[in-house]
């Protein structure tokens, strides 16, 4: 299983801009990267599932489009959202 209920609704309180933010850029984020994490994991174990390394692919094109737009748009955001989610090192 890779994301449940509840560690979404963790992850939305966490990263929401306002009260009823549920799609801001940083959400998204936020939830890709730890579907990402969890695909990593996965294809440690299973090293021949190409679909899902597909998927995984995606998923990091998609990550990788909103983190520009919002690097664009705001940079400060930006720079909180990547210290947070540790995603540069």
């Amino acid at each position: 299983m890779a994301l449940t209920t509840d560690r979404k609704q963790n992850l939305i309180g966490e990263f929401k801009v306002h009260d009823t933010d549920t799609g801001s850029p940083e959400v998204q984020i936020a939830i890709l990267t730890e579907k990402i994490n969890y695909l990593n994991e996965h294809l440690r174990v299973h090293k021949k599932d190409h679909h899902s390394r597909r998927g995984l692919l995606k998923m990091v094109g998609h990550r990788r489009n909103l983190l520009n737009y919002l690097r664009k748009k705001d940079v400060t955001r930006y720079r909180v959202l990547i210290d947070k989610l540790g995603l540069r090192k």
